[in-house]
């Protein structure tokens, strides 16, 4: 039997981090996944989303590179979980016990390591906290000259040449 599931989608909420009592970090999130086709009327896409739980080295890096609307691509498998609700009513839960995630776009922001929404002004944080008269304390780049390259131009005809 074959059970393997891979969606692409952004997360509805930052991950929540927890451990088990045997210190076994596990992440739980939400995944917000559009159908590829419209209502029958050929309407607005429908979204789906799908509880997902990542364990171990997963889970931390889930929750350390993953935010709320974060493109996110999920490996898995396909599990169900049964339970009863307060009026005794059996339910069932479907989830993505996942597997590999992976980065659904480029990173916005790589100053600090973590997948953020760039700042508003990136340069604010370095501000002095004096009276600098509204400047900032950022400096232009310097201009760098580019390597000298390691090939040279071959003098004579380019017609001997055999391509």
């Amino acid at each position: 039997m074959l059970n393997h599931i891979v969606i692409m989608g952004r997360l509805t909420r930052d991950p929540e981090l927890r451990y088990t009592q045997s210190q076994t970090p596990v992440a739980s999130f939400t995944v917000a996944v559009d159908r590829d086709f419209g209502g029958r009327d050929g309407g607005e896409r429908q979204t789906d989303f799908i509880d997902c739980s990542a364990w171990r080295s997963t889970a931390e890096f889930v929750n350390r590179f993953f935010r709320k609307g974060s493109m996110i691509v999920v490996s898995g498998r396909l599990q169900s979980r049964k339970w009863q609700d307060r009026e005794g009513n059996n339910r069932v839960n479907w989830e993505i016990n996942v597997d590999n995630v992976y980065f659904g776009e480029s990173r916005r922001d790589s100053s600090d390591g973590n997948y953020e929404a760039p700042r508003a002004n990136a340069y604010d944080s370095g501000r002095s906290g004096g009276n600098d008269g509204g400047r900032s304390s950022y400096e232009a780049p310097r201009t760098v000259s580019p390597a000298p390259s390691p090939f040279t131009e071959l003098d004579g005809d380019d017609g001997e040449l055999p391509f």
